[in-house]
């Protein structure tokens, strides 16, 4: 079983194309969204179109939420109250030989939309709050950096956190978007650091198009700067 995670898109059109050709490719059997479909570009209603017609499983982000400035006003009413009634988090439990695996997926953290979950977050802080949502994976967004932590408090039994990253505006110093495939089978496990497979996926797009859209729009030019260098 392979899925693909993805985040932050954040109405960037050229980079969900890129993101999708690659993704095609790998033929995954489940596709989620973490959320942040639009934000910082002018591409909100296509990007979501794209999303909804793929019918990917679409979590809310905290952009998504948003309605004042240029770039909120650019969705249309149908496409706002699509945003505004998707979940904020989802869950799967896999039955396995050596036993469940329970996946929660949110675009923050399970306790808020708009809460940070770094790579350097207190264990202890993270171990109660994955515990409160029954997780031994938890797959998040909202910070545009990637990386996989695993938590060994427990020894017989690790959990797991990914970032997921970017697709669309990354910010840890690689402005190619960021995806992530978790490849799980009969034999995974939360015994071993291994017991599951996570693959950062990066790919290139056409980034100077995205650019010359925001300076050729109300937004600031900074933005198509950051997006060249990746933060």
């Amino acid at each position: 079983m392979k899925l693909a995670l993805f985040s932050d898109i954040h109405a960037n059109l050229p980079a969900l194309e890129a993101f999708l050709a690659n993704l095609d490719k790998m033929n995954p059997d489940g596709v989620y969204c973490l959320g942040d479909l639009i934000g910082y570009n002018i591409w909100p209603n296509e990007v979501i179109a794209e999303i909804r017609k793929r019918n990917f499983s679409t979590l809310v982000g905290n952009h998504d939420l948003k309605t004042l400035g240029y770039a909120y006003e650019l969705v249309s009413d149908e496409n706002r109250n699509f945003l505004h009634t998707l979940p904020s988090h989802i869950k799967l439990e896999f039955k396995l030989k050596k036993g469940p695996i329970n996946f929660v997926f949110a675009h923050g953290s399970t306790r808020s939309i708009n809460e940070y979950v770094l790579d350097d977050l207190d264990e202890a802080y993270l171990q109660e709050m994955m515990s409160e949502a029954n997780a031994d994976i938890l797959c998040i967004g909202h910070s545009h950096k990637p990386y996989h932590r695993i938590l060994d408090r427990n020894p017989d039994r690790l959990k797991h956190v990914i970032n997921i990253g970017s697709v669309g505006k990354p910010k840890d110093g690689n402005p190619k978007g960021c995806y992530v495939l978790i490849t799980i089978n009969e034999e995974s496990c939360l015994n071993e650091p291994d017991g599951i497979r996570v693959e950062f996926i990066r790919f290139s797009y056409d980034i100077e198009k995205v650019v010359k859209s925001i300076e050729d729009s109300p937004l600031p030019n900074e933005l198509g700067e950051k997006l060249r260098m990746g933060v």
